[in-house]
């Protein structure tokens, strides 16, 4: 059974020191249009969630200092 989507708060006071993270975070986004479908949504709406996501990570990454991050997602 599908967990529905949920935000955690994450915090920063754990993260290790600065040079200690990585420059560069790659993600492979596959299931999108499951999740959707295993909540009777439309494959789209999946897609769109996925995107919401992948922008808060993408946000998140920013603010701890990561400077890239690269993204391959499936259809």
């Amino acid at each position: 059974m599908a967990l529905p989507f949920r935000r955690k708060a994450v915090s920063t006071d754990t993260l290790p020191a600065p040079e200690q993270l990585p420059k560069h975070i790659g993600f492979i986004m596959d299931g999108n249009g499951r999740w959707a479908k295993q909540r009777g949504l439309p494959r789209n709406v999946g897609h769109r969630q996925g995107a919401k996501v992948f922008e808060n990570i993408c946000g998140y990454c920013q603010k701890i200092g990561v400077k890239y991050v690269t993204a391959y997602a499936f259809s």
